[in-house]
């Protein structure tokens, strides 16, 4: 019997000729055979021409999610170990594997699937349907392989709880995958202590992407008075105070957020030079430019403003007001570090929007540095999707 097989329209599939890994539901001409939601299909172009195989759901506008370029390898065990050996492999070169990302989605070419490691905790976020009839067996494969280097997992906890799931027609899910934990997890990054919320927290619980950039700050703080909006847990806060910041204040507009960053201030014997207060940064910078007041170094970490493509114009102007306004509140000579992590407001738009608030604030800018994500988020070129934080940090001086 011959495999169910899904066969594009002639010039299509030209994101997936260029590297990507998705095939949409406009681009395929016809399916040749039976299937269900979820299951692996082979793949041609319109003349006959093997492009690989994938996992299909007719409910996603991403119709087929590519595993292989291979339309002769089988998808199963073997397949998906070799893929996480190599996902392991390269972390172990680039990165400190104590609290990291392990598997990236379709820049690990695992499809749908998000792994980060707090110590010896995992933590999963499955988003399409053909990866989580697999995630069991990924789940206990990586746990084998972690094992193989002397890491012993204690507990896995599922985040599948974001709104993409019901995309591909799946309901939102968390709990824990095997026995329950602890889900309050200690971890040591860049020298700082925190605990991690692996239950409640935001996204999988802490934001390990920006791990680089947080220490890229800390050399700007010594002596320093900073601000760190759009706090979170207070990462970039506490990283400041590490650094020797002389008085730190952290702002959110999450109670939940606020209270873990306190929480971790006290845990790295901090409380003495970082505050934390509840606030809308959209009302706060304009009062703080109202007040006179001034920082020796500015952090600017908000959420994805830009979600969609429709949104980046009204993403845009958001951006460039707090830029704006954080540039009006940095000292002549001092720092700002400002970010996006929406994939949709590219480094070129995003650039534009810096050069027009800075203009608007009457500021010159000297970059000090350019980054991108921490590298266990690798970007995969001709993958614009795994592409999707850029960070500067920027001396800020009077107009001369």
């Amino acid at each position: 019997m011959s495999e169910t097989t899904a066969i594009l329209k002639k010039g299509e599939g030209r994101f997936l000729k260029s590297g990507g890994a998705w095939i949409y539901d406009n681009e395929i001409d016809r399916i040749e055979g039976p299937y269900e939601g979820g299951d692996i299909i082979a793949v041609r172009d319109f003349d006959g021409y093997p492009l690989g195989r994938g996992f299909i759901n007719d409910l996603s506008r991403i119709r087929i999610r590519m595993m292989t370029r291979r339309i002769d390898q089988p998808v199963d065990e073997a397949f998906l170990e070799e893929r996480l050996r190599a996902a392991w492999d390269y972390r172990r070169h680039v990165v400190d594997t104590s609290s990291c990302r392990l598997v990236f989605g379709e820049a690990d070419f695992l499809p749908g699937i998000t792994i980060d490691k707090y110590e010896d905790v995992l933590v999963v976020e499955s988003l399409a349907l053909g990866i989580e009839r697999l995630k069991l067996t990924i789940i206990d494969l990586l746990k084998k392989i972690l094992a193989e280097d002397g890491i012993a997992i204690r507990g896995v906890y599922e985040r599948s709880d974001a709104r993409e799931r019901m995309k591909e027609g799946m309901s939102r899910t968390k709990g824990f995958i095997g026995e329950p934990f602890e889900t309050q997890v200690g971890i040591v990054e860049n020298g700082v202590r925190y605990l991690v919320d692996v239950k409640d927290g935001q996204k999988t619980g802490f934001f390990l992407d920006q791990k680089e950039n947080r220490r890229a700050v800390q050399k700007l703080c010594r002596g320093a008075e900073v601000l760190d909006c759009f706090t979170h847990t207070g990462s970039f806060a506490l990283n400041a105070a590490y650094g020797g910041a002389a008085k730190v204040l952290g702002v959110d507009a999450s109670e939940l957020g606020i209270e873990q960053a306190k929480r971790n201030a006290a845990l790295n014997g901090f409380e003495d030079r970082v505050s934390f207060e509840k606030w809308d940064v959209f009302e706060l910078l304009p009062k703080l430019c109202e007040e006179g007041r001034l920082f020796d170094v500015v952090i600017l970490d908000p959420p994805a403003f830009a979600k969609s493509r429709q949104s980046v114009k009204n993403a845009q102007k958001g951006y460039r007001e707090i830029n704006r306004r954080g540039l009006q509140l940095v000292r002549n000579g001092g720092y700002l570090a400002t970010c996006t992590c929406s994939h949709f407001m590219t480094e070129e738009l995003f650039t534009a929007m810096l050069h027009q608030a800075a203009r608007d604030a009457r500021k010159r800018l000297r970059q000090v540095e350019f980054r991108t994500q921490s590298p266990d988020h690798p970007i995969l070129w001709a993958a614009e999707e795994s592409y999707y934080l850029k960070f500067y940090i920027f001396q800020v001086v009077d107009e001369k």
